[in-house]
């Protein structure tokens, strides 16, 4: 095979050119240098030429520009290719990866070749603003997006609105199931975190995405992204192939929890040791990059997301926030006093409040915990989750604990014998898996490179306590790619994390978003 990508064209040399020329109608015979068909090198043709069995790459490497503000990385090449090639897919690289621009850039190299239309995109409500219409905003800006989400109202004008892209939370599938299955432009479906919202079949969840995906008006493609795809078992898959590639799974759950399960006793189900290959058959086509695999990906990746109060939360925040605004105008908030202040808006979005008399009051931070959940899942490494404050730590660790991770608790309170018995498991045994941590707990020149995901489940108000608690991971003798959490669900949260991170002074944070009316979510 030889390509001409100037010419659009591929030529071959062939033992039996009537294969190729029967299937493909565009191809030609052709006789020059040995070679003997010609091909016109187009997205249909190379689709054709795969189910051939003629490793033929996708056009995007030759034909697209491949916009935005930085060049992709090669497992963003490799994966945008990959879909290109194929209306339904899994995207299983790890997360780190860029898996929501390799989508993205296939999408628009398809749509600027006439074979996509508009792009809906399900992912989780913490992913909405600060991953999807970020990325979109931020390098693709020749494209419109909506993000759907709000009231049924709000969503009903929000998916009205002639946009390239929607992007709306997976429970939004259900609440607008009626008008995105009858959205007859809508042509290609990616849905983030699959393996998270489409595990269980019987769910009224998986129910409308079936729908939203495989009843619609028009025919869609769809593209699963999770770099978990089994989380708990093998038999996770099967729900999600049933949404994504339906010819490839089994009619019946029962049928391929025979195929890849093993009872032992009435409850008892136990993976065969060929379990992975089936799962592997029926997710595919699928694309896989782990983060140590892209050699060109940076070494640290920071990503936010955006959790939403609980409204306990909300009723908290605000009535604190009213009374910081209050004392900012009476001239109470100065320097010496303003990293407290913020402190008090930070606790309560991390689950803690206080009564009139000072003393504490649990809040339940669901969204917050669940989502510390989401990511702790999406990794096969250690995980040090960073908690600011010793009156979480504890709420924290027992809800990871509650879902099975084995975990271990560092602050202040932790004698130095027990910090360092828990330190060297952490390092040299498989458990603890995770790590719940007061920042400021954690020594300078401590070495815990068996972590390579970061959580930071609130901020911290001093630049050196972030560069210290972040540098446990990012120092000589760590091995892995490394990955930086930061969960938000406030304006001043958003505000600390931007400073943390460009090393800025917090100085005056408290006092500028008071002065611009940003205080209130």
């Amino acid at each position: 095979m030889r390509l001409i990508p100037e010419k659009n064209a591929i030529l071959f040399k062939m033992r039996n050119p009537e294969r190729v020329l029967t299937a493909i109608p565009t191809a030609k015979e052709f006789q020059h240098g040995g070679y003997n068909v010609i091909v016109p090198y187009n997205i249909e043709e190379a689709k054709l030429l795969s189910n051939l069995g003629v490793n033929t790459p996708s056009p995007i490497h030759h034909q697209y520009s491949w916009p935005g503000k930085f060049a992709p990385f090669t497992a963003q090449r490799e994966t945008a290719a990959m879909l290109s090639m194929h209306s339904r897919a899994f995207v299983l690289n790890e997360v780190g990866t860029g898996k929501s621009m390799s989508i993205l850039w296939a999408y628009d190299y398809l749509r600027t070749i006439g074979k996509a239309d508009k792009l809906l995109v399900l992912a989780p409500l913490s992913t909405l603003e600060r991953t999807w219409a970020d990325e979109v905003f931020t390098h693709m800006p020749h494209l419109s997006f909506s993000v759907v989400y709000g009231t049924r109202k709000q969503r009903l004008k929000a998916l009205a609105v002639d946009a390239d892209i929607y992007i709306i939370n997976h429970d939004g599938a259900k609440v607008l199931q009626d008008e995105l299955v009858a959205h007859p432009r809508i042509t290609h479906v990616a849905i983030d975190e699959v393996s998270h919202c489409a595990r269980n079949q019987k769910t009224d969840k998986w129910k409308a995405l079936n729908a939203v995906i495989n009843k619609s008006v028009v025919p869609r493609a769809c593209w699963g992204m999770t770099g978990t795809p089994t989380p708990n078992a093998p038999t996770d898959a099967w729900a999600q192939s049933k949404l994504i590639t339906p010819a490839q799974a089994p009619r019946s759950f029962m049928k391929f929890r025979e195929m890849t399960m093993r009872q032992y006793g009435p409850f008892n189900w136990v993976p065969k040791s060929d379990a992975m290959d089936t799962v592997k058959e029926i997710m595919s086509p699928a694309v896989r990059f782990t983060r140590d695999e892209c050699m060109d990906l940076p070494d640290c990746m920071y990503e936010s997301r955006v959790v939403q109060l609980t409204k306990d939360q909300e009723k908290a925040y605000k009535s604190m926030a009213s009374r910081l605004v209050a004392e900012a105008d009476a001239g109470q908030i100065l320097a010496v006093n303003e990293a407290v202040k913020m402190a008090k808006l930070i606790q309560i979005a991390c689950g803690v409040a206080y009564d009139t008399d000072g003393k504490e009051v649990l809040l339940n931070p669901k969204h917050r915990l669940e989502e510390l959940i989401s990511v702790i899942e999406q990794t096969n490494h250690k995980v040090i989750v960073y908690v600011p404050f010793v009156s979480t730590i504890n709420m924290v660790s027992e809800y990871v604990a509650s879902k099975g991770y084995s975990c271990e608790v560092i602050h202040g309170g932790v004698s130095k014998g027990r910090r360092d018995r828990i330190f060297g498991a952490f390092q040299k045994d498989d458990d603890p898996r995770i790590l719940v941590a007061q920042p400021a707990a954690m020594s300078h020149g401590l070495t815990l490179v068996k972590a390579n995901t970061i959580v930071w489940y609130g901020p911290v108000t001093s630049n050196e306590t972030y560069e210290q608690a972040n540098g446990r991971i990012t120092r000589p003798g760590q091995k892995n790619k490394q990955f930086i959490v930061h969960l938000e669900g406030t304006p001043v949260e958003t505000r600390i994390y931007k400073k943390l991170k460009a090393k800025q002074s917090l100085q005056g944070t408290l006092l500028d978003l008071v002065k611009n009316e940003r205080l209130f979510a």
